[in-house]
């Protein structure tokens, strides 16, 4: 018995099975009939496709441990919540049998939150159809300005403000063992240049955010009304938040990894001034606010190397996203946006 209990590893990470997230749902939710499950995604959270034939389709989402700590699910479903109820085209929780929004699995390393979502209907946005990308910008409009009645919207476990998105992430990169010296300066210098020229900026807006409105975190609508629209989903990102910040997670999303989609941005932006204004102060800080969130990315990266190895953080792709930081700086920082 000993020989075997010395045998038994601690479990970081698991994946439930199709079979057992099905029997959860039917457990715990009013969902009808003989569900049918299967796995769409794992990594930061699993996420489960559930279809109740005849009955409609959901997504079920197991919340991953994050660096920051345990995911906001309270604040995330509620504010999904008021969106739906104000016509914003979102992908709400369905309440439990109890009227919960969320709920807790129970999984080898331990209690995970679960939300079961309803099914984003339509098709996935294209990456370079800039009027998929102008939908996108429309409903980040219609979303903040719902946000601005929100009774809520400044609460929640976290806010989207330079300690979450810089300073911790950077802490977290730091720790690596890939990173090189003249590495680690560099970025601790460029955090401070970020953060200095971020509190230079007076009259920045703050709202609820998505958090992560990259344009995959969306399907566009092609029956029925709101056709063209864009429907969004994958909130666990979102806070109380600089609203800059929300606008550049997009254009990092073209701009990163040596993409140039220019026009995307251009599109979206275009979308989301057709519903709402943007005040020059906003748009100004959007150039800072993309490589916080390219250290942001690295630093959630970093924080899930336990889980993913280290391999996809090597020294030489570590240099090489100095690379895009320095270049964006020397070229954006000091000059205009595109």
């Amino acid at each position: 018995m000993t020989g075997r209990a010395a045998d038994r590893l601690d479990v970081a990470y698991s994946t439930a099975s199709a079979r057992a997230v099905a029997a959860f749902v039917a457990a715990r939710y009013d969902v009808p009939g003989l569900l049918e499950c299967s796995l769409l995604h794992r990594g930061l959270n699993d996420s489960f496709a559930v279809h109740a034939p005849g009955h409609g389709r959901y997504v079920l989402r197991l919340s991953g441990e994050r660096r920051r700590g345990p995911a906001d699910v309270a604040a995330e479903t509620g504010f999904l919540a008021h969106l739906d109820a104000a016509g914003v085209p979102v992908a709400a929780a369905v309440p439990t049998r109890e009227g919960a929004l969320f709920t807790t699995a129970i999984l080898p390393e331990g209690p995970r939150p679960a939300v079961l979502f309803r099914h984003a209907e339509g098709r996935t946005p294209q990456l370079d159809a800039p009027e998929d990308a102008r939908a996108q910008g429309m409903t980040l409009a219609r979303l903040h300005e719902a946000a601005d009645g929100f009774a809520g919207r400044d609460a929640g476990r976290y806010r989207l403000d330079l300690d979450h998105l810089l300073h911790r992430p950077l802490a977290a990169v730091a720790g690596l063992g890939t990173l090189t010296g003249p590495t680690r300066e560099a970025l601790a210098g460029l955090a401070l240049r970020l953060a200095a020229g971020i509190a230079a900026l007076d009259g920045l807006s703050w709202t609820r955010c998505h958090g992560d409105c990259h344009g995959l975190n969306a399907r566009i609508i092609t029956t029925g009304p709101g056709t063209g629209d864009a429907t969004f989903f994958d909130f666990d990102d979102g806070g109380f938040g600089y609203l800059a910040y929300d606008l550049a997670v997009h254009l990092w999303a073209q701009v990163s990894f040596g993409r140039q989609r220019h026009a995307m941005w251009h599109a979206f932006v275009e979308g989301y001034r057709s519903a709402r204004p943007i005040a020059p102060a906003d748009f100004d800080a959007v150039r800072f606010f993309v490589p916080v969130r390219h250290v942001w990315l690295m630093g959630e990266m970093a924080g899930r190397i336990h889980e993913w190895g280290s391999e996809g953080m090597s020294t030489a792709w570590l240099d090489r996203q100095v690379e895009f930081l320095r270049s964006w700086e020397a070229e954006r920082l000091c000059g205009h946006l595109l």
